[in-house]
C-alpha cells in the first residue's frame, strides 16, 4: 500500500499546483448527483466516489444489458455465468454478491427469495434510463442493509421540454438476437411522465463453455416495462407513481461432469430452463411545509421464480417473495449553507421456496421486518469546505439493533477546479430470508448481520477549462461476520447433528479486507470527441487464510472513445481488460485474464431516423468468466432508431 499512498499524495500535490481554470469553466463541468446524500447536489462536494452513466453514454455505445455498462465503472467486477440472461453478479470493490444495494427509481429491486437476497441483475436491460449513479464504499447510514460495497441507483426518464417525445429502436444480429424498444416522455400541464416498453430475444450461446463439448445453446427472452409519473397538485405538493416490471425466460445448464483436477466438477449441457417474474411499484407524495421538504412513500415488490428440468416437465424449484416498504424523509436548511436530512423506514419481506431436492415435503417459509431511523447534517464553510456527518439505527426482528455512521469532507481549491475529499462509512447486510429460514438455516446460533467499515481519500482535478476531469481514489474496507456455508461432510460441529442430512448450514465466520487505487479520466471536447479511461488496482483478501477473494481481479482497465466525424456520422470504440483471478476461495482454480475490444457507429438518415451498428468482442477472444462457463465470441448487431 505504500506505492498507493505515494502515488495519491504526489497526484494531490500536482493537482493543487496545476493552472486553474476560471470559476465559470468549473461550473460548466459540474455534475449533479442525488444518490450520495439523497438530495441533488454537485458531485464534487459529496466527499465520496461516484460514477455517472448517462443516457447518452448508453446510446452512443449501444448498450442493451445494464451490467455491461456497470462493468466499465471503477472498482466493479461483473461476473455472468454464460450469455445474456444467465446469473449475473456485481462485486463492487470486492464486496460479495448481494452486498451492493440496487435501486430503480427508489425501489429496491432485490429478490427476497434469492440465496443472498440480491437483485436478479441478469434480467435488468436498458429501458428508458436517464442516468445510472454508482456510489462506491459502505453507505448504510442513508440506505440501511445491503450497502456494503456501495449503491447502484438507476433513474428512468421523466419529463422534458415538450408535451410528447418519443424514442424507439429495433435491432438484430448474431445468435439470432433481436430487440424492440419504445419510450415516450414529456411534460404536459401539471404532469411530468416517462414510460418504456422493451422486448429482447436471443438463441444465445451455451452457458456451459462450448469448447468443453457443450453444443446446446441457451436462449433468453425478456419483456419489460417502466413508468415514472409526477403529478403537480400545487406549487408545494406533488405525487409520484412508478413501476418496474419484468417477465423473463432463460435456458440454463445445471448438469455436471467429473474432472480429474480441482474443483473436480464442471458444468455441462442440460435442457433446464426457468421463468422469472418481478413486479415493483412506488407511490409517494412530496410536500413542503415552510422550509421543510417532506416525502412519504410506499413501495411493494413481488417476485416469482420457477425452474424446470426440461420442456414439458414438472417444476423442480419454486420461489415466491414479497416486500412492502414505507418511508418518510425530511430535508431542511436551518442555516445558510447547512442542510439536515432525516428519515424513518420500515420494511417487511417474506419468502416461500421449495425444491424437489429438499428433504422436507413442505415449502420453506419465512418473514422478517426491519425499521431504520437516520439523520445527516451537511455544512459548507466559506464556499470551500463541505462537511457531512450522519448516523443511523436499524432494528431487525431477527438480529436486533445495529448502528451505522458516516463522515465525509470535500475541500475545493483553485476556484473549485481542484477538490480534495475523504470519507469514512459503515455498512451492514442483514441475513437473507433463505439463510434464515431454509433447511440450511443455523439450528444453534442466530445469524448476525455482515458488517463493514470503509474509508477513502482522493482528489478530483479539472483541466482544459473544465473539459478534462481526472480523479484518484485510495480506499480500504474491512468486513466481519460474513456469512458462509459450513459443510458437514468434513469437520463436524454441534449444529451438524441437526443438519447432516442436508449437508450443512449457514454461519458467521468470514473476515475480509479490500484495499486499492482507482483512477479515472474523462474528456469532452465540445460535441465532437468524448473519451474516458478507468483503472482499478485492487487487493481483496480472505483474512482467515490469506487467499484472494473469488472472482475478483487485481487489475482492471476500461477505455472508451466516441467521435462525431461529421454531421450525422459517429464512430466509437472500447477496450476492457480484466486481470487474472481465482474462481474459488481456495485459490485452486485460476481464471485467465482477457481483453475485449468493441466498435460502434451510427449514421443519421434524417432528423428523426438513425442507422447504427456495432461489433462486440471484435477479435473473437474465448475466455471463461467463471469456471466452466462460456462467453460470447465475436458478434455483430445493427438496427434503426427513431427519435421525435
Amino acid at each position: 500500500m505504500c506505492k498507493h499512498r505515494l502515488f495519491l499524495s504526489a497526484a494531490a500535490l500536482l493537482a493543487a499546483a496545476s493552472h486553474p481554470a476560471t470559476a465559470d469553466d468549473a461550473t460548466q463541468a459540474e455534475t449533479v448527483v442525488v444518490t450520495a446524500t439523497r438530495a441533488p447536489e454537485p458531485r464534487e462536494i459529496t466527499g465520496t466516489s461516484i460514477s455517472v452513466i448517462t443516457a447518452q453514454d448508453l446510446t452512443d455505445q449501444q448498450i442493451l444489458v445494464l451490467s455491461d455498462a456497470l462493468a466499465e465503472t471503477p472498482g466493479a467486477s461483473v461476473v455472468r455465468d454464460g450469455g445474456v440472461g444467465q446469473p449475473t453478479s456485481i462485486l463492487l470493490r470486492g464486496a460479495e454478491a448481494g452486498q451492493t444495494l440496487f435501486l430503480i427509481d427508489g425501489v429496491r429491486i432485490e429478490d427476497p427469495t434469492a440465496v443472498d437476497g440480491s437483485a436478479i441483475l441478469g434480467d435488468v436491460l436498458v429501458n428508458n434510463i436517464e442516468r445510472v449513479e454508482v456510489l462506491r464504499g459502505p453507505q448504510s447510514t442513508l440506505y440501511g442493509s445491503d450497502a456494503i460495497g456501495g449503491v447502484i441507483d438507476v433513474l428512468t426518464r421523466r419529463g422534458g421540454d415538450s408535451p410528447v417525445a418519443f424514442a424507439g429502436d429495433a435491432e438484430g444480429g448474431s445468435f439470432d438476437t433481436y430487440r424492440l424498444n419504445a419510450a415516450t416522455y414529456g411534460s404536459a400541464d401539471t404532469v411530468d411522465y416517462g414510460a418504456g416498453l422493451d422486448f429482447f430475444h436471443t438463441n444465445g450461446i451455451s452457458a456451459a463453455d462450448s469448447r468443453n463439448g457443450n453444443p446446446e445453446t441457451d436462449g433468453y427472452t425478456n419483456g419489460g416495462a417502466t413508468a415514472n409519473v409526477r403529478i403537480h397538485v400545487s406549487d408545494s405538493v406533488s405525487i409520484d407513481l412508478r413501476t418496474y416490471d419484468v417477465l423473463a425466460r432463460d435456458d440454463f445448464d445445471d448438469n455436471f461432469v467429473s474432472i480429474p483436477t480441482p474443483p473436480y466438477f464442471r458444468v455441462a449441457d442440460s435442457p433446464a430452463y426457468g421463468d422469472d417474474k418481478l413486479f415493483a411499484g412506488y407511490a409517494g407524495v412530496n410536500f413542503d411545509l415552510a422550509s421543510l421538504a417532506n416525502r412519504l412513500s410506499a413501495t411493494a415488490l413481488a417476485s416469482q421464480r420457477t425452474t424446470y428440468p426440461a420442456p414439458g416437465a414438472s417444476d423442480d424449484f419454486t420461489a415466491r417473495g414479497g416486500v412492502e416498504r414505507f418511508e418518510y424523509q425530511g430535508v431542511v436548511s436551518p442555516l445558510a449553507n447547512n442542510t439536515l436530512t432525516f428519515g424513518a423506514e420500515y420494511q417487511t419481506a417474506r419468502m416461500t421456496t421449495h425444491s424437489i431436492f429438499d428433504l422436507s415435503p413442505q415449502p420453506a417459509k419465512g418473514q422478517d421486518g426491519i425499521a431504520g431511523f437516520y439523520g445527516q447534517w451537511q455544512s459548507t464553510l466559506l464556499q470551500l469546505l463541505t462537511l457531512t456527518g450522519g448516523l443511523r439505527y436499524d432494528r431487525d426482528d431477527e438480529f436486533g439493533g445495529h448502528v451505522s455512521a458516516k463522515v465525509a469532507g470535500a475541500l475545493a481549491l483553485n476556484d473549485g477546479t481542484t477538490v480534495l475529499r475523504a470519507n469514512y462509512g459503515d455498512g451492514f447486510k442483514a441475513p437473507s430470508l433463505y439463510e434464515l429460514f431454509s433447511e440450511y438455516s443455523n439450528p444453534v446460533t442466530a445469524l448476525k448481520p455482515e458488517v463493514a467499515q470503509g474509508w477513502e481519500t482522493g482528489v478530483d482535478q479539472f483541466l482544459l477549462g473544465g473539459s478534462l476531469r481526472a480523479a484518484l481514489t485510495w480506499f480500504e474496507r474491512s468486513t466481519q461476520d460474513q456469512i458462509d456455508f459450513f459443510t458437514c461432510f468434513g469437520p463436524t460441529s454441534p449444529a451438524c447433528d441437526q443438519r447432516y442430512r442436508v449437508g450443512g448450514y449457514y454461519f458467521n465466520i468470514d473476515r475480509s479486507r479490500v484495499d486499492g487505487l482507482e483512477a479515472e479520466a474523462s474528456l469532452a471536447l465540445g460535441e465532437t470527441v468524448t473519451a474516458a479511461l478507468d483503472y482499478t488496482d485492487l487487493t481483496a483478501i480472505d483474512l482467515a487464510n490469506g487467499n484472494d477473494l473469488a472472482r475478483v481481479s487485481h487489475v482492471s482497465v476500461d477505455a472508451r472513445i466516441f467521435w462525431k466525424l461529421e454531421p450525422g456520422l459517429s464512430l466509437g470504440g472500447s477496450i476492457g481488460y480484466v486481470g487474472r483471478r481465482f474462481d474459488d476461495s481456495a485459490n485452486t482454480v485460476p481464471l485467465s485474464s482477457n481483453t475485449l475490444v468493441g466498435f460502434y457507429g451510427s449514421y443519421d438518415l434524417t432528423r428523426y431516423l438513425q442507422l447504427y451498428a456495432r461489433i462486440e468482442n471484435a477479435f473473437d477472444v474465448h475466455y471463461e468468466p467463471a469456471f466452466g462457463y462460456g462467453a460470447a465470441g465475436r458478434a455483430v448487431y445493427g438496427g434503426i432508431r427513431a427519435m421525435y
